[in-house]
C-alpha cells in the first residue's frame, strides 16, 4: 500500500513528522529519500519532536549518523551519501537497525544491503511550488502499513 500525501508548507511536514514520531518503536527504521532541500531533515526535526528530543536537528551529511539520546526513544540519523563507493559493513548499521531506538537513515540507497526487512521508505518529491512536496510513504511490512494507515492523512 503506497500512501501520496501533499505538504503545503514546511511547518505542515514537521507536523506530519511530529503526528508519525509520537507512534515509533524501538527498532523502527525509516529510509528517506529525495533531492537535496527536498525536506528529508525538516520531516526528521518533526519526527524528533515527537519522540521528545529537545536538541537541534541538523543535517547528518558530514558526520554519517548523529545521535541524539535525551527523548522517549534515541533517535539515530544517518545520511549514507558519503558511503556511495562503500563502506557501510564497516559501520555497524545493523546495531543502530536493531537497537532500542529508531533510525532514520537519509540516501539508503547506498546502504541497501544492510537495510532490516521491515523499514518504512518516504519519498520527498518536489512540486512546481518551492513550498510544496509530495511525500510518498511505502510501508515494508505490517507495522509500517499500520502506521500509515492511521498516521497520514
Amino acid at each position: 500500500m503506497v500512501k501520496k500525501v501533499l505538504m503545503n508548507s514546511r511547518e505542515e511536514t514537521i507536523n506530519l513528522g511530529t503526528k508519525i514520531g509520537r507512534k515509533l518503536q524501538a527498532g523502527d527504521v525509516l529510509v528517506l529519500d529525495g533531492d537535496l532541500g527536498a525536506g528529508k531533515t525538516t520531516f526528521t526535526k518533526g519526527l524528533a519532536l515527537g519522540l521528545k528530543i529537545p536538541d537541534l536537528i541538523k543535517s547528518p551529511t558530514f558526520t554519517i549518523i548523529r545521535e541524539y539520546h535525551d527523548g522517549r526513544l534515541p533517535l539515530y540519523h544517518m545520511d549514507a551519501y558519503r558511503l556511495e563507493n562503500g563502506g557501510a559493513e564497516d559501520l555497524g548499521l545493523e546495531e543502530y537497525f536493531d537497537s532500542d531506538g529508531v533510525s532514520v537513515v537519509e540516501w539508503a540507497q547506498f546502504v541497501e544491503d544492510e537495510l532490516p526487512a521491515e523499514f518504512l521508505a518516504i519519498h520527498f518529491r518536489r512540486t512546481d511550488d518551492e513550498n510544496k512536496r509530495v511525500l510518498i510513504f511505502e510501508p515494508h511490512g505490517h507495522h509500517f502499513e499500520q502506521l500509515v494507515k492511521e498516521q497520514v492523512n
